[in-house]
Formats: C-alpha cells, sequence, structure tokens
C-alpha cells in the first residue's frame, strides 16, 4: 500500500497494519518536513508513531484515531517544510548553523521543542573561529530549537569534540587516539558514562557505529588518517570542571563538556525532548559535529 493509493481509493489503514513499504513511505515524509530523524527505515515504532500523531495535530486532525486515511494521506504529500515550519533566519550562531547545515544536507528537527544537537570544533560562544589549540576546552556544545519560526539556543556552552594530549601520546587503540569524523549522526542513548565508577554520570552513550579518524602519528589532526568504524564509547559526557587550558583524562575521543554543572543541564535539556520524554526512553539522539573554521568560510559573519 502506497499514500497515493490511499488517497485514491479513499481507504484508510490503520497503525497496527503498516507494512514495511508505507511505514517507509510515511517516514520519508515526515523526515522531509523535519519531523522525524532519518533514517527511513520501514519500522514504524514508537517514535514514529509519536511523530505521525503530533503532525496530525498540526496539521488541523484533531480527531485522529491512529488511522492513515485520505485527509491524512494528503497532508503527507502535499505539505512541505517550509509552509508548515517556516524558519526566520537571522546572522546569529544558530541561523548560521542552520544555513550550514542546509550546504551539507544535514537534516533539521522543526517540530516544536525537538532538539538540535551541534558541536562547533574551534570555535568561540558567537561561532568566531579560534587557533583549536590542542589539549584546550576550545570548541562548543549547542543545542537548539525551532520556536515560533526561528531558531532558539537552549545551551551553548565550552566543550572539546579532540582527545587531549594524555590519550594523544597514550592512546587506547593502536592504531591511535579517535578523533570523531565531521558528519551528522544518529548515534546516542540516554545512559550512564564509565557505569560501575567513582566517575559515574548520566550521558549521552554510543550505541551505534560511527567514523573516527586514527592519529596514529599523533600529529593531532585529521588529514590522512585513517577512518575506523564502529562502537568506541564515544559518548558525551561531562569533563568535570577541568581547567579550560589542560583536558587532561577527560577526552579520548569522546564529545565532553568541560562544566558538570552545565552538562548536567545539557542531560537536563535532552531529556525534555519529547521524542525521549513522550514517546520512547530508548530513543537515539542525533548530533552534528561541524568545522569552525569551515563553519567561518561557508556562512561568513556578515
Amino acid at each position: 500500500m502506497k499514500l497515493q493509493e490511499i488517497v485514491n481509493n479513499n481507504s484508510k489503514v490503520h497503525f497496527m497494519a503498516i507494512d514495511t513499504t508505507l511505514g517507509s513511505e510515511i517516514q520519508t515524509c515526515l523526515i522531509g518536513l523535519g519531523c522525524l530523524d532519518p533514517p527511513a527505515d520501514g519500522k514504524f515504532g514508537p517514535v514514529s508513531k509519536f511523530v505521525l500523531r503530533s503532525f496530525a495535530k498540526i496539521v488541523g486532525i484533531n480527531d485522529f484515531d491512529d488511522m492513515i486515511d485520505t485527509q491524512l494521506a494528503g497532508k503527507l504529500l502535499g505539505e512541505t517544510a517550509d509552509n508548515l515550519f517556516p524558519i526566520e533566519l537571522g546572522n546569529d550562531l544558530a541561523s548560521r548553523i542552520i544555513k550550514y547545515m542546509r550546504q551539507k544536507n544535514f537534516w533539521i528537527a522543526r517540530m516544536p521543542d525537538f532538539r538540535n544537537i551541534v558541536y562547533v570544533e574551534g570555535a568561540d560562544e558567537d561561532g568566531t573561529p579560534n587557533v583549536d589549540t590542542h589539549n584546550h576546552f576550545n570548541d562548543r556544545r549547542v543545542v537548539f530549537v525551532i520556536k515560533n519560526g526561528k531558531p532558539k539556543v537552549l545551551l551553548n556552552v565550552l566543550a572539546t569534540t579532540e582527545p587531549g594530549a594524555h590519550w594523544t601520546n597514550n592512546p587506547m587503540n593502536a592504531n591511535g587516539a579517535a578523533r570523531i569524523a565531521f558528519g551528522q549522526y544518529k548515534t546516542w542513548v540516554v545512559g550512564t558514562h564509565k557505569a560501575g565508577t567513582r566517575s559515574a554520570h548520566e550521558a549521552l552513550t554510543q550505541a551505534e557505529n560511527l567514523p573516527v579518524h586514527r592519529d596514529k602519528n599523533k600529529d593531532t589532526i585529521r588529514k590522512n588518517d585513517i577512518i575506523d568504524i564502529g562502537v568506541f564509547g564515544i559518548n558525551q559526557h561531562s569533563g568535570r570542571n577541568a581547567a579550560a587550558t589542560n583536558i587532561g583524562l577527560h577526552g579520548a575521543g569522546c564529545l565532553v563538556g568541560r562544566s558538570h554543572q552545565e552538562h548536567k543541564d545539557f542531560m537536563g535539556i535532552c531529556r525534555k525532548d519529547p521524542r525521549f520524554k513522550d514517546a520512547s526512553n530508548g530513543y537515539r539522539f542525533m548530533s552534528t559535529i561541524i568545522a569552525g573554521d569551515d563553519l567561518a568560510n561557508q556562512v561568513p559573519i556578515s
């Protein structure tokens, strides 16, 4: 069954009867509208159902009864992201990040209260590139939502996306310390970093494969490094108030917020995402990692 067939035949399909073909098509529509994070896998689970119910309410179907009918199918096929969730962009950091993400064809969550997590490597608070000194916290952890048609920053704090000097020089892997590849990944769940130790704390923990650059020559840059793909414990955790000028043992390739309180704020923000709070506590969070100098080159501060 396809959405156009539902429209043409004036038919209905209940959630329970959604097959992989229809599920994938519905997900693809929701992804294009900025409602459901990619990829479309055809598995119509709790997050897909929650997002579709939310979409139905937004487009004015208030008596939605978990049936994909002609009206809902038509809305899925006919709506556009810019019509449903227009975004007014300025020259602020979140607006510039969105412009950059569009250039890179990265997905942007447009539905109200859905969090966008972005790390900007080698950048100051306003997005201005810095010299990205090795072993320093000089990157940004940014979370924003689209609210009333404008990007609203919920968090913009000091972080690192790179391993510090200790783990660069004493890597846990024979091929070198891990440095996450720039890109966008739907990989993390709410969990515990360093579970079972005195340092254990709530974090976003890696649950799916990620590509990393292996710094075997210890030159602290990605160029010419081999790419390694796997689950390496690349978590989003706290730096426990380490000095801004010394990552110390806190960064071995993870995405680390320097301040412990700011990290707790980050986790609170993540927990309030409706996809986690209202749909599934196993929700996989998406995060985007970009280079501050490339952001400045592609979307200059004007």
